[in-house]
């Protein structure tokens, strides 16, 4: 059957420009060795299921009636993990949503946004869908965010911490920077996979996250999501902190748009979640052993591999082709993430999977090289 053209005509010039997010491949298929989408290796904890089916054990009450639309439950176990008042909690249908709802309530037509030119590939979707001037910053030579760089008037700045694809982390004393010296702008500091990044040893900050500066700055908003370290990217849980009032921003702009964004089946397995701080810690940990260990192998192959404090990798064989690597891969069933973009197009992104999972990438790679 030929592929039927589509008519935009009756598009709005906003859906007709659009270039829209291009997510990771999803392929469906045995033996697949996936390490292209950063999913957590592991399941997500026991009491998520226990919880989801407690909820649906009477159906009709369950399923029947809206949930909470302000996600109660789940923003006091969040506030009282964080040590936050619930009033500086917000939770959405994914980090994404909430990114969404972020350019929508406070970045301005009239002042750029300002974002590394190497990050999450969605942030320029975004402002191109809010009508919204977006600037990229240069990384550095090595990948690293200069705050220096951050100088010029804006109306808020958007980075993801650690970095995507990059894996490198900003220490807090950058974001006090940028913070301090554009008190005017919203900084927003995406969190995605801050729970497998480790304090450094000789620094004087016991925090990572800058969920910590947020009763120090006003203008600091700090998102981060339930898909990474928690294993619940299928169940689609997102959440911001801030202070009280860019948390109401974001509330009245949620509730303009979609006022019931978490089922009470993700509210409850997402509750339940926050409440096994144990399996958690364990999980994590465990992410972060595995990172070591891949980092090391991938060295020892001559590989050039960036100081991730993510469950990803980013790494660049010796001869740079790492499109090459990623298709020889690909035929075997392993699946990395490869970008054909300037200054990446030597790298691959790869998650880390199980123990299993990633020696049989190792395996592979090694048997390239012979």
């Amino acid at each position: 059957m030929s592929e039927q053209k589509i008519d935009n005509r009756l598009w709005s010039n906003t859906a007709r420009n659009l270039s829209p997010y291009v997510p990771g491949e999803q392929p469906q298929h045995d033996n697949l060795c996936k390490l292209n989408t950063n999913e957590n290796p592991f399941p997500p904890s026991p009491k998520v299921a226990e919880a989801i089916s407690n909820t649906l054990a009477d159906q009709a009450d369950a399923l029947r009636l809206y949930p909470a639309p302000e996600s109660d439950e789940l923003r006091t176990a969040l506030a009282d993990l964080y040590h936050l008042d619930n009033n500086q909690v917000f939770v959405g249908n994914g980090s994404d949503e909430v990114l969404a709802l972020v350019f929508a309530s406070f970045f301005l037509k009239e002042r750029p946004v300002l974002t590394p030119d190497i990050g999450y590939s969605f942030y320029p979707v975004y402002a191109q869908t809010f009508g919204i001037e977006l600037v990229q910053i240069a990384l550095t030579e090595d990948f690293s965010i200069d705050p220096d760089t951050y100088r010029q008037p804006c109306s808020g700045i958007i980075i993801a911490n650690p970095n995507a694809p990059t894996g490198l982390l900003l220490p807090l004393s950058a974001i006090r920077k940028l913070a301090s010296e554009h008190s005017n702008s919203v900084i927003v500091i995406d969190e995605a996979y801050i729970d497998f990044a480790q304090a450094d040893a000789d620094s004087d900050e016991s925090a990572v996250s800058a969920v910590s500066l947020i009763n120090e700055f006003e203008n600091i908003l700090v998102t981060q999501t339930f898909s990474k370290s928690r294993s619940l990217a299928g169940l689609r849980v997102g959440m911001a902190f801030g202070n009280a009032s860019l948390i109401e921003a974001l509330t009245r702009m949620k509730n303009s748009f979609n006022s019931y964004p978490l089922d009470k089946l993700a509210q409850a397995g997402a509750t339940a979640s926050v409440l096994d701080v144990d399996y958690f810690t364990t999980t994590c940990q465990q992410v972060i052993d595995l990172r070591q260990s891949l980092i090391a192998k991938l060295t020892d192959l001559d590989y050039q591999v960036l100081p991730s404090q993510a469950n990803f990798v980013f790494a660049r064989p010796a001869d740079g082709n790492a499109s090459a690597v990623a298709e020889a891969l690909h035929e075997q069933g392993i699946i990395v993430r490869y970008f054909d973009k300037p200054r990446v197009n030597e790298y691959l992104r790869i998650t880390v999977g199980t123990a299993e999972q990633n020696e049989r990438l190792i395996s592979a790679l090694t048997a390239m090289q012979a």
